[in-house]
């Protein structure tokens, strides 16, 4: 008995399809790599306007001191106890982090704003940054109330 092997192929407008639908798709990545339009790109061109370097200290009544690591620390603002809820939860989050890779506290934060009105809150020693504006105008407040020029001290008033 005598078999003969067929050997199956593509159809070859198939094969060429495919190889013009890659080069179809290479030449989008490139042209949006050129024209800044992928997230990664377009984050590198975004300036900081504004960049703090902050630290913060829980007192034992309950009050966070946030103090300005730039100017020998000076008091910038106390959050009073029991209060602003979710700028502490932000905090036990970075706090967690930093035992969990045994830093301590005294390494200053770094809250900036950017050109493209975003506020970001970084630790450096972890590596970790939230960006603030993803949970809202009235939270992302808590920290851009920081970002002003008048400290404050023992003395003086907290900033609200």
């Amino acid at each position: 008995m005598n078999a003969t092997v067929k050997q199956e192929s593509l159809p070859y407008g198939a094969v060429q399809g495919a190889g013009v639908l890659v080069g179809l798709a290479l030449l989008l990545v490139l042209g949006a790599r050129l024209l800044h339009l992928h997230p990664a790109a377009s984050a590198q061109l975004v300036q900081p306007v504004r960049v703090m370097h902050l630290t913060f200290v829980d007192r034992k009544d309950g009050a966070v001191v946030i103090g300005d690591a730039d100017h020998d620390n000076a008091t910038i603002h106390v959050v009073p106890p029991e209060t602003n809820g979710f700028l502490r939860g932000v905090l036990r989050g970075l706090a967690r982090a930093r035992r969990n890779e045994h830093v301590g506290e005294e390494p200053p934060f770094t809250l900036t704003r950017w050109a493209d009105g975003q506020m970001t809150l970084a630790d450096p020693t972890t590596g970790q940054r939230i960006s603030l504006e993803v949970f809202g105008p009235t939270n992302a407040h808590a920290f851009a109330q920081l970002l002003t020029d008048d400290p404050v001290t023992d003395d003086k008033e907290p900033r609200t």
